[in-house]
């Protein structure tokens, strides 16, 4: 009698993991905030909120970060970074800036992202708050994109990205992702035409 051939044995598919994006949003107090919160500001810790989402970095890897933002800008700066994530758009560091001593010369040289920080506005013009000590601002990848401020590049290490013309990963420009992104949800970026020469920067306002 013969036996029946035996069928090899079937190796299971590969199951290939799929980088999704997260975010999630916690209330904060004075002590979260740290330095970059003092009695006086516009806004209260009651009215911020911490969200720490997944992007995509440098090199090539999805990383967390968070970032404070007043409770009305929330669901949209989700948005904006579900989108920025779904397109791959490459952000260097993403920590709230208390990290850094609430100071933004800081965080602009390391490059890294955030959003509210209590300070008075970079103007020639009388003392007022920043759109950023609202929460209600968020600087993006500052080297790549630099604030020209009187034939001052800050940060310094933002000379390399002068030539806007020659688009490079994390810059923000007219009709790319990062503008975009934020133009979906109404928020105004510093570097449009016939504005401020502040690349990094996007607000609710357009301040």
């Amino acid at each position: 009698m013969t036996t029946p051939p035996t069928a090899p044995p079937t190796t299971p598919p590969t199951t290939v993991a799929v980088a999704t994006f997260e975010s999630s949003t916690q209330p904060v107090t004075a002590i979260d905030l740290g330095a970059s919160w003092h009695e006086g500001c516009p806004v209260g810790p009651d009215q911020l909120r911490r969200v720490t989402l997944r992007y995509w970095g440098f090199d090539g890897q999805v990383h967390s970060g968070a970032l404070i933002l007043h409770v009305d800008a929330v669901d949209a700066i989700t948005k904006v970074f579900t989108s920025l994530f779904a397109q791959h758009f490459p952000i260097r560091s993403m920590e709230p800036i208390d990290k850094y001593g609430g100071s933004d010369d800081a965080s602009m040289d390391a490059d890294n992202t955030t959003a509210f920080n209590c300070r008075l506005a970079v103007t020639t013009g009388p003392a007022s708050w920043s759109v950023h000590a609202y929460g209600q601002a968020i600087d993006v990848n500052p080297v790549e994109n630099p604030y020209l401020e009187g034939g001052r590049v800050l940060p310094p290490a933002g000379s390399d990205y002068l030539d806007r013309g020659n688009v490079r990963p994390g810059m923000a420009v007219a009709g790319g992702p990062l503008v975009q992104a934020f133009a979906d949800v109404g928020w105004q970026w510093g570097g449009r035409p016939g504005g401020f020469s502040d690349y990094q920067h996007f607000s609710a306002t357009g301040g």
